[in-house]
């Protein structure tokens, strides 16, 4: 009777040894790669972002797999693919909000020197 206390305490020992290390190692590491995939689904023109290699650059054209950037000095285009770009350094504006501005521009009346 003992040495079946002494397998089953072997066996429950195990289960809680997996069950910790899918809550520290596994779930974790799912939900990072949830935000990455949404963030890169919500990549639009004239974001500027950093690929994983380093290269910043703004969004100019955007495929289902690729992402054309701009390079801010050179003006020259590379394509990449979406899962080679790392992080969003700065949102692009929606066409309504870069709309607006440029009413408001409109609307305010430039200062003059005197």
């Amino acid at each position: 009777m003992p040495q079946d206390a002494n397998q089953f305490g072997g066996i429950f020992m195990m289960v809680i040894l997996f069950a910790l290390m899918y809550f520290m190692m596994i779930r974790p590491q799912k939900k990072k790669d949830k935000e990455v995939k949404q963030m890169r689904d919500s990549l639009s023109i004239g974001d500027e972002v950093i690929t994983i290699g380093g290269i910043h650059g703004k969004i100019v054209k955007v495929n289902d797999e690729v992402v054309t950037l701009e390079m801010a000095h050179a003006k020259q285009r590379i394509e990449f693919s979406k899962w080679a770009v790392g992080s969003v350094a700065k949102k692009g504006k929606d066409k309504s909000e870069a709309k607006q501005e440029a009413d408001d521009a409109e609307d305010t009346p430039a200062e003059e020197d005197k």
